[in-house]
């Protein structure tokens, strides 16, 4: 194993950047916060086009570099034309567009690695993507950049029953995972909404939630080691196949660092037991207040579920429009409370959440009769945010956290904030860690709309931090929250993790532009539903 000696210091000299443009994103003038939009819905109008974007000012690539990547990589795998290219131009947050020079698609690590090393003798900047399903800009192209495209390096490498581990590339799918461990009883626990199509990779990237983060934590409580290429090249390897480790968490600051340090080789992660049986408790409440109460009072009573959720009385709609869930109908907000674990636990955890919901006051409440209905009830949860398109031509996602203790005041504040700015708020959001997802409607037909859904979307955000909490619960900085950076830390932590990044990436040639408030962005656009979306696989959460 190696040592920390191989992991880069932060003592090294402050680099020398890049030209001008040799690596920014297009140069457009944006200087408003721009969110995501989704299209108009309704069959009977027409799609409006999206607005012009202004055209990017990059340094061309040379073509001493583009022959040398063609040495390296065949032509159905090193892709150059318009109509390939357009593909990566954005993620899930599809506001954010823009075109890389060239996409290559490695099968090997050692692939990865040349095309690295290739970035770096031409100071090309470059970015690792997966599947794409970042909902904050963060896997949008670098104007003129390389895209290394790792879906290809999928392979599970190892299984350790005994040790509950396996060893997996970054391309292998997450819910691939726990179908490759079921048969030894094990899976893997993050479970973001979009686990059927995103990558490992990417979810240690963002650092990805999901549902039952409550209880198992994100991404990196289950990451034990990373072998890593940084943007010069080096390949060094962090932390190990143990739960124990010696010396600073290297492993902890690489999870969610954005692509921002290198590219994941092979990933090793910490496997659990799957639970014996699942209880899980559906009840509906005349107000959000009293479902946030409830969660209150389930966590002060010493209970910790597999997950909490509430679903406001929007949200309700539109999963019911889209899914037939059987959420109750004349209820305000629904809360979903999951128990898991051995069957001697959860029988005596269930008595006493039956009380505690029977003392919340709820207009009804029932539990799930088996899978099939335990299910539905989660496919009207986590089809919530794709199914708000039912309710409202456009609409805006957002993520922020406040503390479990105050969601009450939050849901308050919020409703307030929409009677000021005229638009309708639905609310979805993982109850016990106080994470937040308000999906602000609006039709963007309407002039002066959009500029107000952007301006609510800004202000939750900022509430989000005044109250102490996080203006990202699991969806990232990425290009799209930059700006609440160092309102939320302060200059001096900033500036300390930009020291961190240029320890592990000199030049910043790693997703640059991405987390950190400076730099230009990629030309605003709107293109409208995602194109996993339109199959009816990726939700947005």
């Amino acid at each position: 194993m190696p040592k920390s000696r191989d992991v880069p210091h932060l003592a090294r000299p402050s680099p020398t950047q890049c030209p001008p443009g040799h690596f920014a994103a297009s140069r457009t003038g944006v200087t408003h916060h721009p969110r995501y939009s989704l299209p108009l819905i309704a069959p009977d109008r027409p799609p409006r086009p999206p607005p012009a974007r202004s055209a990017p000012t990059p340094t061309p690539i040379p073509v001493s570099f583009i022959a040398e990547l063609q040495s390296l990589f065949p032509s159905d795998r090193c892709l150059l034309d318009d109509a390939a290219l357009t593909a990566y131009e954005s993620d899930g947050l599809t506001a954010f567009s823009a075109r890389p020079r060239a996409v290559v698609v490695p099968v090997t690590q050692d692939e990865v690695v040349a095309a690295v090393k290739l970035c770096a003798a031409w100071n090309i900047p470059f970015m690792a993507r997966g599947s794409g399903t970042s909902l904050s800009g963060g896997a949008v192209p670098v104007d003129d950049g390389l895209v290394i495209a790792l879906n290809r390096l999928d392979r599970i490498l190892a299984i350790d029953p005994v040790s509950r581990t396996t060893v997996v590339e970054p391309g292998l799918i997450n819910l691939a995972v726990t179908q490759a461990v079921a048969s030894y009883g094990l899976y893997f626990a993050p479970d973001p909404s979009s686990q059927q199509i995103c990558t490992i990779g990417g979810n240690v990237a963002f650092n990805s939630g999901g549902a039952h983060c409550l209880k198992y934590g994100m991404t990196a409580n289950h990451i034990l080691g990373a072998k890593i290429v940084t943007a010069t090249g080096e390949v060094i390897q962090l932390g190990g196949d143990s739960l124990e480790s010696l010396g600073p968490d290297w492993v902890g600051l690489f999870c969610g660092s954005e692509g921002l340090f290198g590219i994941a080789l092979e990933l090793t992660l910490r496997l659990l037991p799957r639970a014996e049986v699942f209880h899980t408790l559906l009840a509906g409440y005349d107000s959000t207040e009293k479902a946030g109460k409830a969660v209150s009072a389930i966590i002060a009573a010493g209970l910790l579920p597999g997950a909490i959720e509430i679903m406001d009385r929007l949200a309700i709609d539109a999963a019911e429009a889209a899914t037939r869930c059987g959420y109750p109908p004349h209820a305000a907000t629904v809360l979903i409370v999951e128990l898991e674990g051995p069957r001697e636990q959860v029988d005596s955890e269930k008595q006493r959440l039956a009380e505690i919901i029977e003392r919340s006051g709820p207009l009804e409440s029932r539990v799930a009769r088996d899978a099939d209905d335990r299910a539905l009830i989660w496919k009207g949860r986590k089809s919530a945010f794709s199914a708000v398109g039912r309710l409202s031509p456009d609409f805006i996602v957002q993520d922020g956290v406040v503390p479990r203790s105050r969601l009450g005041e939050a849901l308050r504040r919020i409703d307030g904030l929409s009677r000021t700015h005229g638009l309708r708020v639905a609310n979805v959001f993982h109850a016990g860690d106080g994470n937040l997802h308000p999906l602000i409607l609006f039709d963007g037909s309407v002039p002066g709309q959009f500029e107000r859904a952007e301006e609510l979307a800004g202000r939750i955000l900022e509430m989000c931090i005044e109250m102490g909490g996080s203006i990202t619960g699991e969806h990232g900085v990425g290009l799209e929250k930059r700006a609440y950076l160092v309102p939320m830390f302060g200059e001096a932590d900033v500036e300390f993790m930009r020291a961190v990044r240029r320890a592990f990436d000199p030049h910043e040639r790693a997703n640059p532009g991405k987390m950190f408030p400076s730099g230009d962005a990629p030309a605003l656009t709107t293109h409208g539903l995602h194109p996993l979306e339109k199959a009816g696989i990726l939700s947005r959460e």
